[in-house]
């Protein structure tokens, strides 16, 4: 069995815990509110916002033995780069303050993760944010087109409003390849237990935050749209 697969069986459970969270069960049967999106939209920007440098860490923290997943860190980075914007953009394009959500204080469960994604990259190894790619990644793919869909069809929001949902369904669909081929290439049992463990954290982590979730966000809707922000 490939490592990849060991990844995604040993960590069934938690992504459970995570799909049980009931905004999703919402979502996908059509009850979810315009506050609830903005939520969601909310806290992928204070979580996202951190993807860039983290993989920066990563990067340097890489033993001159894994050159080979230091290149692959620097194509994620390009990848990656200014995607908190395309998720303020969607803020605004649902009638919302995008700069009040750049300068809101994260939720207690994204700060959490947050904190725990810089804590064991330096504290542990930098193989532990590849559990963090698992959980984001393979999340975003199975979810974000079906979710897009569903909340498009129920808010009749413009398409502009789902730039950071749509391309990551799309986008992810090669990063999961991209990743199950790097997982393949990690042979030491440790290294894999390492990555294991970090992906399971992560999971309950980011679960925490789609439980955590509240339409009651704070943020306040534009008083004034620029020509065009809304089309």
């Amino acid at each position: 069995m490939s490592f990849h697969q060991q990844l995604i069986d040993a960590t069934q459970a938690e992504r459970d815990y995570l799909l049980s969270a009931p905004i999703i069960h919402r979502c996908f049967h059509g009850e979810i509110s315009l506050d609830d999106y903005v939520a969601f939209l909310q806290q992928a920007y204070h979580h996202v916002k951190h993807t860039t440098p983290l993989l920066m860490s990563v990067g340097a923290l890489l033993p001159e033995s894994k050159e080979w997943l230091r290149n692959a860190v620097a194509e994620y980075i390009e990848e990656e780069l200014g995607h908190q914007e395309w998720i303020l953009n969607d803020i605004a394009h649902c009638g919302y303050n995008k700069e009040a959500a750049r300068t809101s204080t994260p939720a207690f469960a994204t700060e959490m993760m947050v904190a725990y994604a810089y804590d064991a990259v330096r504290r542990i190894s930098p193989l532990c944010f590849f559990g963090m790619v698992l959980v984001l990644e393979g999340t975003s793919t199975a979810l974000a087109d079906h979710a897009a869909g569903t909340i498009a069809n129920k808010l009749q929001l413009p398409k502009k409003a789902f730039s950071y949902l749509t391309s990551h369904g799309a986008l992810d669909q090669e990063h999961i390849k991209f990743f199950k081929s790097l997982m393949d290439k990690i042979v030491d049992e440790q290294e894999q237990q390492l990555i294991i463990h970090a992906a399971k954290r992560f999971y309950r982590l980011y679960g925490d935050i789609f439980f955590s979730l509240d339409a009651n966000h704070g943020l306040s809707k534009t008083a004034i749209t620029m020509p065009g922000e809304l089309v």
